[in-house]
């Protein structure tokens, strides 16, 4: 309705027209009530403007309707934009379930994308369309924030942690990518574009390159820092065992428990001392510095990958006995 609109970026998303449709209410509720309340100044101002000197105003004891109209409804628009909103901003940040996940990686100034089959992409990144699509975001730096006008999303990259969001493109095209925090010198440098394309033609793109899976590649960073040595699938490590382990809970040594997520993981990794495993002693090291942010995505990749064996005892999705996040022995139960 709107994408005509001089001020308006193009809608190319399930949420585009959504947002707009709830901005130009606001803009539309603002500006009604700017103006009544303005003509009212004025009208009163002229209407009982004081006619002599000498002139005493009539007294106003209040008018209990009245003071009950102008707090109900006022009310009853707040409530409304309020629910509004919310359903947005809740329809916003449920990712559905079947999303397919890329993994974005901030760093000044560029943005570094990598698709759970193994391509890479920088400044760039291809989705298919129709097709929900669930971001990962985390920073090598500072904080960065990943801004799509067209799609109307915007979430902060903020180094340490991930945040996640997703969006549905409706229309296949080239839309700008912006980093919307400024970031340093060549903030307005890091930008990119998102290429939404037909879904047999980003078939064709992704069987275009790609060196392996995230998982896979993750695998091999698991192998070279040794860690199948404390995280063995037999139990019998110094470290807990990784089958199975993300998205269950984790009774940790303080008694408290936490869900082995995304956050869960890496935290393991680069500072395992902060919440060890119940049964487990602190003695892995930390690989802070050591694993890039990339390479801690490969790695809970893989460790998402790995599954608990078949009731039978069938091998795994992953050799046995390197599961795990890279660690060196104390964290993931």
């Amino acid at each position: 309705m709107w994408s005509g609109f001089p001020l308006f970026p193009e809608q190319a998303s399930t949420m585009a027209g959504r947002v707009d449709a709830l901005y130009i209410a606001l803009l539309c509720l603002a500006a009604f009530f700017s103006v009544l309340i303005a003509c009212l100044v004025v009208g009163f101002a002229i209407r009982y403007r004081r006619q002599s000197p000498d002139e005493i105003g009539t007294p106003i004891h209040g008018n209990l309707t009245l003071e009950a109209v102008w707090t109900f409804v006022p009310l009853c628009i707040v409530v409304v934009v309020f629910l509004w909103s919310a359903e947005i901003f809740f329809s916003m940040n449920r990712i559905p379930p079947q999303a397919m996940e890329i993994y974005v990686v901030g760093k000044r100034w560029m943005w570094k994308a990598q698709h759970l089959s193994g391509q890479r992409e920088i400044n760039e990144l291809h989705v298919p369309v129709g097709v929900p699509v669930k971001l990962t975001l985390t920073s090598e730096d500072v904080i960065h924030s990943f801004y799509v006008p067209a799609f109307r999303i915007k979430k902060d990259a903020v180094p340490g942690r991930y945040a996640t969001m997703w969006f549905q493109a409706t229309k296949p095209g080239r839309y700008h990518l912006f980093c919307a925090e400024y970031c340093g010198t060549k903030h307005s440098g890091m930008i990119g574009w998102v290429e939404v394309m037909e879904p047999a033609a980003f078939q064709s793109w992704l069987t275009g390159g790609g060196s392996g899976s995230l998982a896979a590649e993750g695998g091999k960073i698991f192998q070279s820092l040794g860690c199948m040595t404390c995280h063995r699938a037999d139990s019998q490590g110094r470290g807990p065992r990784l089958e199975g382990l993300f998205g269950r809970t984790v009774n940790l040594a303080s008694g408290e428990q936490v869900v082995a997520d995304a956050d869960y993981v890496r935290e393991s990794i680069v500072t395992p001392a902060a919440r060890v495993v119940s049964g487990y002693q602190p003695i892995m090291p930390t690989y802070q510095g050591l694993v890039s942010e990339e390479g801690l995505m490969q790695l809970i990749a893989y460790i998402q990958s790995l599954q608990e064996p078949t009731a039978a005892g069938a091998p795994m999705a992953v050799a046995p006995d390197h599961l795990a996040a890279p660690k060196g022995g104390t964290r993931k139960p």
